[in-house]
């Protein structure tokens, strides 16, 4: 018999004889606990990483874990779901769950790893308050949220102070990408990484082999990258709105022949995630027989990664004008009343119906969204770059393209031509000067060009794909008119000029003769 059987039952270990004396009696029964609660640490001790939150996607990514070998403690701030998720999904797995955070850091192996999926802001904070206690030197906390990189750079370093290694790590792929793979994009405190590499590269989309996810960079740059891929996506959904705008209004198409278009256009330079879950959408019909997307009210909702995006593009100069522009699309949406109330009062053209080829048509669209789509995550990397300058990261731009070829929402054939071109040149100024996507644009350039005449005269509005080929059109050419815009600068408010034959010496003129020679102060807001 063990030696914690005969204590539980009064027994010494030595002999094998029931023990009558009292004290002796006792000493066993203490001696018992003792040795049950060391062993009770070794077993509780059994996970590799907590996870705290369990909405689809922290289920879905502990789930994912399990089927990779990773034992997960599950953990959620109303503690019956963490009972209701062992007993339904998590069923028969090796998933353990806790009912406090300090049991939950209690069945942690060192060092320990605890990652949280939960609402971005002062859930985050909380949540952090209240582990920092628990944890010791080299312990790891991962935030898997869409938190605010600002919000992350000021978290790793208030926890580096305290010995804690934090990290800040995209998620991308919805619930499915979680479930079975997503793109991860892990930021913040190096030396956590050889500490979640395995887990988070088993559990990670693959392509072509590879992992869909590496080391982005210090402090904010993981969740930076996660905001810059949301803003893509947020362009990408609206191009391909825009397709479908003209081939409904301009072509009168039906959601079915829509969606056999896009069918066909996932075949090939367009094949991505998003254009085949459109023809999908298309495709689908209600209980009633009638296709589902057109009953859905036309007011587009938005979380504010995309807006992050365009305001880190304003702060740091960047011309994102797409991700911009698909923004302020999503809030043109949701004035859905005013619209209504508008159009009975404010008129366009007389027709909205195309008179040309039909088929000739869908292809200009088709050539219209890939050359815009090169423009939009040619912006991306630009403020990427940008970026990387402004905080010192040490960006892996190709990879960062790898990351995104799976797992994610914008995964696409497509990101493969960019991650060759980063190969080829890692440091291009534009991805639109690399000889692929070069080239594509002038394949695509006279449809691109139709498709928004078209548009414009037809009275439907595309914003990303003019604001597309504006942004294409201004960054080809040698001479802007901004050189008018200094000199009324200068004008009405001495704010100096530079010569084209002086670059970089900054003058003032007398426009009026009764202005003076004092001149403002040159500075970049």
């Amino acid at each position: 018999m063990c030696h914690v059987c005969c204590f539980s039952i009064g027994v010494d270990p030595d002999t094998g004889k029931n023990c009558t004396d009292k004290v002796h009696r006792y000493i066993l029964v203490v001696a018992h606990h003792q040795i049950f609660r060391s062993r009770n640490n070794v077993i509780m001790a059994v996970a590799d990483i907590g996870l705290i939150g369990l909405a689809v996607m922290g289920q879905n990514l502990i789930l994912n874990m399990n089927d990779h070998g990773f034992v997960v403690c599950a953990f959620n701030r109303t503690v019956e779901k963490v009972d209701r998720f062992l007993a339904n999904e998590a069923k028969g797995t090796k998933i353990v769950g806790a009912h406090s955070l300090k049991e939950m850091v209690s069945k942690l192996k060192k060092p320990r790893r605890v990652m949280m999926l939960v609402k971005a802001g002062q859930a985050v904070d909380s949540f952090i308050d209240q582990l920092v206690p628990l944890l010791d030197n080299g312990d790891i906390i991962i935030d898997g949220g869409n938190s605010e990189y600002t919000d992350t750079r000021r978290r790793c370093l208030t926890l580096k102070d305290k010995g804690i290694l934090y990290v800040g790590s995209g998620v991308s792929g919805g619930e499915d990408g979680a479930r079975y793979g997503p793109s991860l994009m892990p930021g913040g405190a190096p030396e956590a990484w050889p500490h979640i590499k395995n887990i988070f590269q088993g559990i990670c989309a693959k392509a072509d082999g590879e992992p869909c996810c590496d080391w982005v960079g210090e402090d904010g740059a993981g969740h930076y990258v996660k905001m810059v891929h949301n803003g893509i996506e947020y362009g990408d959904m609206q191009l391909i709105c825009e397709a479908y705008h003209l081939m409904k209004d301009a072509l009168g198409m039906s959601p079915d022949e829509m969606s056999k278009v896009m069918t066909e256009w996932n075949k090939g330079e367009l094949d991505s995630f998003l254009i085949e879950i459109s023809a999908n959408i298309l495709k689908f019909k209600d209980t009633d027989g009638q296709p589902l997307v057109e009953k859905i009210r036309d007011a587009a909702g938005q979380k504010g990664t995309g807006k992050w995006t365009a305001i880190s593009a304003l702060d740091y100069g960047v011309p994102v004008t797409l991700i911009g522009e698909s923004v302020f699309a999503r809030c043109l949406s949701a004035l859905q009343q005013e619209r209504v109330e508008a159009s009975k009062q404010l008129k366009g053209p007389a027709s909205t119906k195309y008179s040309g080829n039909k088929q000739e048509f869908i292809e200009s669209i088709r050539q219209a969204l890939y050359a815009s789509k090169i423009v939009s995550y040619a912006q991306g990397f630009m403020l990427l770059r940008e970026a990387a300058k402004i905080f010192n990261w040490t960006l892996n731009y190709g990879g960062i393209a790898l990351m995104w070829r799976g797992g994610c929402i914008i995964r696409s054939v497509f990101l493969g031509k960019i991650k060759e071109a980063f190969d080829k040149n890692p440091h291009i100024t534009n991805l639109i000067l690399d000889d692929f996507f070069h080239q594509a644009i002038d394949n695509c350039q006279e449809k691109w060009r139709h498709t928004v005449a078209t548009a414009v005269t037809l009275g439907i509005p595309t914003p990303c794909f003019s604001t597309a080929l504006a942004f294409y059109d201004g960054y080809r050419s040698a001479r802007l008119p901004a050189n008018l815009i200094q000199a009324q600068r200068d004008y009405f408010g001495a704010h100096t000029y530079e010569l084209l034959e002086n670059p970089g010496k900054f003058i003032h003129t007398d426009w009026t003769g009764h202005g003076g020679t004092v001149s403002s102060t040159t500075y970049q807001a």
